[in-house]
């Protein structure tokens, strides 16, 4: 939103068209002479040229605008930004995704398990506002891919590069579990959260899942458990990131659903079966209702002068004006 710091200036506007009236309309203004045509014996008056005519036009049109941009810059325009500002932190949240080769399972039409999953997660992302949100992946291994962080556009950039099968072939949720868990060890927020995404058993990786739940719950951290997708044959598509090549088949689509259910009773969170995207839309919506905290909040209105923009602009003008009149027609006054 624009404002104007010093608004008196504007009665200055009232100048420019007086001003107008007297150069340019006013008969007995200066600058011109009469004689009698029957006194004159020469060759005939030409107009002058059309081209000269507009560019004199032009100039004059520009000094005009040069100076009502001056008069604005003198009333000191600024730009007023209005900001949300909390007064106290909200909920730290750890993203923990598997991206094993069997999210790459297409029974999330029309996508994916694993771009499905993203997209509710950025939508889940983008809808937090005063929560520090992290982001963990796993396969094989397990990753820090960012730490908890208000900067959401940073976040979902880290989020959106994640890829099927760069941390290697297997499941290793023990693992996800537990570098969460290290990095929401230290918070200062209301509370610590882990929603866990995973559609697989686990069968990788140093630490069981139910130690690492146990971890998490000894810090305060509760964890959400998502067992995304449907059990059975489903058709299967990715590409090896080893060696570039599309992998497609069948896959036999299971997980063990009572080790998950035992994660999340083990930190006192809840456990989820998401077969759709539409559920696992309604999971986020439910994780998202369920964990709320007081939030304290004042609105700051900031102004960022923009004086400079407007006296450049005018500045621009009435020089082009001058250097019209002055160097191509060599007015003298």
């Amino acid at each position: 939103m624009w404002t104007l710091e010093s608004p008196g200036f504007l009665f200055l506007l009232f100048v420019v068209p007086v001003g107008i009236y007297f150069r340019h309309l006013y008969k007995g203004r200066g600058g011109r002479f009469t004689f009698s045509v029957a006194v004159w014996r020469g060759e005939r008056i030409e107009s002058g040229q059309r081209l000269m005519k507009l560019l004199l036009i032009i100039a004059s049109v520009s000094f005009w605008i040069g100076l009502v941009f001056l008069i604005i810059a003198l009333s000191s325009p600024a730009l007023a930004i209005r900001e949300k500002v909390f007064l106290n932190r909200g909920i730290d949240v750890m993203i923990v995704l598997d991206e094993s080769p069997s999210m790459s399972a297409q029974d999330f039409q029309p996508e994916n398990r694993f771009e499905t999953a993203k997209r509710v997660i950025t939508e889940f992302v983008q809808n937090r506002e005063n929560d520090a949100i992290g982001l963990v992946s796993f396969s094989r291994e397990a990753a820090l891919r960012s730490p908890p962080t208000f900067d959401k556009d940073a976040l979902l950039k880290r989020l959106n590069g994640l890829s099927i099968m760069s941390l290697g072939d297997g499941t290793a949720i023990g693992m996800g579990i537990a570098v969460a868990a290290l990095h929401l060890q230290n918070s200062t927020a209301h509370h610590g959260v882990i929603v866990l995404l995973t559609d697989g058993e686990n069968n990788a990786g140093e630490i069981l899942p139910e130690s690492a739940a146990e971890i998490a719950a000894t810090l305060g951290i509760r964890i959400y458990v998502i067992g995304i997708g449907t059990q059975g044959e489903v058709p299967i598509e990715f590409v090896d990131p080893e060696t570039g090549k599309v992998r497609k088949g069948m896959f036999n689509s299971k997980f063990n659903e009572l080790l998950l259910e035992e994660i999340a009773k083990s930190a006192d969170g809840r456990y989820f079966s998401a077969k759709s995207p539409g559920a696992l839309n309604a999971v986020f919506r439910t994780i998202d209702s369920i964990e709320t905290a007081e939030k304290r909040s004042k609105t700051q209105i900031r102004t960022s002068s923009r004086y400079q923009l407007f006296a450049l602009v005018g500045l621009l003008c009435v020089l082009f004006e001058f250097l019209i009149r002055k160097g191509m027609f060599r007015e003298v006054l």
